[in-house]
């Protein structure tokens, strides 16, 4: 079986030890380089014939985004890990990176040792190495079928991971500024990069886009992104709903999950539910689907051809819990259609 091949790309000799030595523990892993800057990088890519690339933020002579777009251009698919310190100039610049194609992203590690060091990359980066150069997953099952075409939707909720900036990026501006309900975003990303990515989102679309903070009311066409490190939820207080957000347990390995987003929005919304899940490793976001669907929700997930990794719009695919799976190019234009089709019926059957 032919080993993952990974190129290093950091200026720090430091850290090309690390990532080197670290990825190195993988029998399946061959680093085929490690290399100072992104100019030598181009220069050597057909030469050596990357499966992915691990990519610093911040170098001399060609800087991460500068090679990134280079990368993209000469080979569109080819997975990309941007290697991140957590600074706000590091995380702004690696969420404009995720923003533009980057396929994910890992945390320098700061502080702890050496030991330590190795340990967190190795839990953290060989996971997402593996799971972007993975083989096709299986066909989904065949789609739900849908209690009726013309259900009123009441909110939006949208779950993303891996390669969920780029979709994001690519969705929430096609929503026009009258979209007629609230929408809640699980994107897995630690604090700061959260905010920094509702900022760029919010610039780029017609509906708002913030950071969700705990008590603050939904809004139709104003996008509530859960706010990294801790779970958001949805509740109903007095006449309106609001958010909640809360520092519970990881569930599936994430706060904020999208299974404790989902089991809040089935519960509150019932039946005029529309879940949305995006690219993303891992599973996150199928028992939340289940309650979706039980409540007599609506779902629609990422496609397999379009996605980064389809880890969590596949399980769901798999489960049978969704009614369509599509390219990202197509699910803004299904999702205002059920949004504002939905809303119309409802309003006529009142005349």
């Amino acid at each position: 079986m032919r080993r993952i091949r990974v190129l290093i790309v950091d200026d720090a000799v430091v850290a090309r030890r690390l990532l080197t030595e670290a990825l190195g523990s993988d029998p399946h892993v061959e680093v085929v380089a490690a290399v100072p800057n992104g100019r030598v990088a181009l220069a050597r890519l057909g030469e050596l014939d990357p499966d992915v690339v691990v990519l610093d933020v911040e170098m001399p002579e060609l800087d991460g985004l500068a090679t990134l777009a280079e990368l993209r251009r000469l080979r569109p698919r080819l997975p990309v890990v941007m290697f991140s310190s957590l600074t706000e100039r590091g995380a702004a610049t690696t969420v404009e990176a995720l923003a533009r194609g980057a396929s994910d992203y890992v945390a320098k590690p700061a502080g702890g040792g050496v030991g330590a060091a190795l340990v967190r990359v190795r839990e953290e980066l060989l996971p997402k190495i593996r799971a972007l150069v993975a083989p096709a997953a299986a066909a989904p099952a065949p789609p739900r079928a849908r209690r009726t075409e013309a259900a009123r939707i009441d909110v939006l909720a949208i779950g993303a991971s891996t390669g969920g900036p780029n979709a994001l990026a690519t969705l929430l501006p096609e929503l026009p500024a009258s979209f007629p309900v609230p929408i809640v975003v699980v994107q897995h990303m630690p604090p700061l990069f959260t905010r920094l990515l509702a900022e760029r989102l919010g610039a780029r679309s017609a509906v708002r886009v913030r950071e969700g903070v705990s008590g603050a009311p939904l809004a139709a066409g104003c996008a509530e992104v859960a706010p990294g490190g801790r779970h958001m939820e949805v509740v109903r207080e007095g006449g309106g709903v609001r958010i909640r957000t809360h520092e519970g347990p990881p569930e599936n390995s994430c706060r904020p999950s999208l299974d404790v987003l989902l089991r809040s929005v089935a519960q509150v919304y019932g039946p005029h539910a529309l879940a949305v899940v995006l690219t993303g490793m891992g599973r996150d976001g199928l028992r939340g689907c289940e309650r979706v669907a039980e409540a007599g929700g609506q779902i629609l997930v990422q496609d397999e051809a379009s996605s980064v990794v389809w880890g969590m719009p596949g399980a769901v695919a798999g489960a049978g819990l969704a009614e369509r799976v599509l390219p990202l190019e197509e699910i803004a234009r299904e999702i205002v259609r059920r949004a504002f089709v939905g809303r119309a019926a409802a309003a006529s059957s009142r005349r």
